[in-house]
């Protein structure tokens, strides 16, 4: 049944994850003005809100599991669950914290779910970064961080 629970749970956060990542796309094709920009600036503002989008969406999902020990009584306070499942998201593992032996199997999941979220938005970050790169060093007439 945890097995399950965690699949579950995986699913949703691999739902927010994709659902943010279109955020975050759409969000960067509209800026195309500031990152065409040569000011390196207006590029850095872009960059550091699809980062805090990014992020936000994985804070959101460590609620999320969060949320789901606190629903299954694993922790007494949502405060001690969210710095659980940070935790385990975050592939940490301190074990200062642990769950019931009974529940015990979603905190790997919930590490495999993070390290894999993780890589979601980084890779998205990356991506835009070079993207932005290029673009600006192009409106600067920069030709060596311009190619490929």
């Amino acid at each position: 049944m945890n097995l399950v629970l965690g699949i579950a749970i995986m699913v949703l956060c691999l739902f927010l994850e994709a659902l943010l990542v279109i955020v975050v796309i759409r969000y960067y094709a509209r800026q195309q003005d500031l990152i065409l920009s040569p000011s390196v600036f207006s590029s850095l503002v872009v960059i550091m809100v699809v980062m805090l989008l990014l992020l936000i969406g994985n804070f959101a999902q460590v609620a999320i599991w969060a949320l789901a020990f606190r629903l299954l009584g694993e922790f007494q306070t949502y405060e001690v669950a969210i710095y659980h499942s940070a935790v385990n998201f975050a592939t940490l593992g301190y074990g200062d914290i642990v769950m019931s032996e009974a529940r015990r199997i979603l905190g790997p999941l919930e590490a495999i779910n993070g390290a894999l979220m993780i890589g979601v938005s980084t890779a998205v970050l990356m991506t835009t970064f070079q993207d932005a790169i290029r673009k600006t060093a192009a409106a600067r007439g920069n030709k060596s961080l311009n190619s490929d």
